[in-house]
């Protein structure tokens, strides 16, 4: 398929700059073979069944994006894959007159040589500190790594709680993963008292999540590597809704692919710990997910093309044009929507 086939136009204005408060109030689109339903997140629990089994992403986003300078020439790094307890593969701006053995100073106390130079503008670093002293360095001088189309990526104060899922436990993410960002502990209650079940893995969403794809056929493009785990209880969990019927609902696109990444056949998963590019385009066979819970996506995007193969181009194509023409909220801060995997 050619990457245009996943173009739309998106009006500026509906690219959300500040979440919903609260966070279980962003409206909720629920797109299914029997068509399209307009509802808001906080009736999840109506629109799932008792016996489901929700998975979320535990990732932790870090402060990920550094100002630093080269001598008098001024350089952006953004983290998006950890190479060792001080090594970072990382996007760097601008990228091309770095060379192996270059200094980046981010502070007094806190730098960087480039070690080695990909492509794209990727970079490997070896920070001159390691372990929880590089995570306490982040914290002090990092900022939130929001996506460009969210002022521009600037962040301010609230954002270090915005940017945040209620799941998140495990530092490593420089992306959240949004479809968690609509959580609260009340609807988390209200799933409970639903029946429906819930577990954790773990996906730590790069930087990559935000390049656009610039191959002309979509399957050339190239996804960069994400580090995952899906434990023992995880994989038990959905062995068992399995064998009692029910439906395990992805919440976001970084659960579901870690999910299929780990697929062990029969609607199985086994426990994975490693590096996984799965890259999901129409045409690819479900294994495990049911239904995705996930916020809108951008045109010609990765994750645009994951969600058509869920539940197909046309229908995924009619559901964007009725949120853009009913005002939903796009990207990350924004609505969300429910999709029901295509028989």
């Amino acid at each position: 398929m050619l990457t245009s086939d996943f173009d739309f136009v998106l009006p500026a204005d509906r690219i959300a700059q500040e979440p919903v408060r609260p966070r279980d109030a962003a409206r909720l689109l629920a797109i299914g073979a029997g068509g399209l339903g307009d509802h808001v997140v906080r009736d999840l629990p109506r629109l799932l069944r008792r016996g489901d089994l929700i998975v979320s992403n535990d990732t932790r986003v870090i402060p990920a994006r550094l100002a630093g300078r080269r001598g008098m020439a001024a350089v952006e790094v953004t983290l998006h894959l950890r190479e060792g307890e001080d090594r970072w593969r990382v996007f760097a701006r601008p990228a091309k007159r770095l060379r192996p053995g270059d200094r980046i100073d981010f502070a007094a106390d806190f730098a960087a040589e480039v070690e080695a130079k990909g492509e794209g503008g990727e970079v490997t670093l070896r920070f001159s500190v390691g372990g929880a002293a590089l995570g306490e360095a982040l914290e002090r001088h990092g900022h939130v790594p929001l996506p460009p189309y969210i002022r521009g990526g600037s962040d301010v104060a609230d954002d270090r709680a915005d940017y945040q899922t209620l799941f998140a436990r495990r530092d490593g993410a420089v992306a959240a993963p949004t479809a968690g960002l609509h959580f609260t502990p009340e609807l988390l209650a209200a799933l409970e008292a639903a029946g429906v079940r819930r577990t954790v893995v773990t996906l730590h969403v790069g930087a990559g999540t935000f390049l656009p794809v610039k191959a002309e056929r979509a399957g050339d493009h190239r996804m960069h590597a994400e580090w995952g785990e899906v434990g023992p209880d995880a994989a038990a969990a959905v062995a068992e809704t399995r064998a009692a019927g029910g439906r395990v609902v992805a919440i976001g696109t970084t659960s579901l692919r870690l999910l299929e990444a780990a697929a062990a056949g029969e609607g199985r998963v086994r426990p994975f710990r490693g590096t996984t590019d799965i890259f999901i385009l129409p045409g690819y066979r479900f294994q495990v997910v049911d239904l995705l819970m996930t916020n809108f996506h951008l045109p010609r995007s990765t994750l645009f093309m994951l969600v058509s193969a869920l539940a197909g181009l046309d229908r995924m194509r009619a559901a964007y044009r009725h949120a853009i023409d009913a005002g939903y909220r796009f990207y990350s801060y924004g609505d969300a929507c429910l999709i029901e995997r295509a028989a």
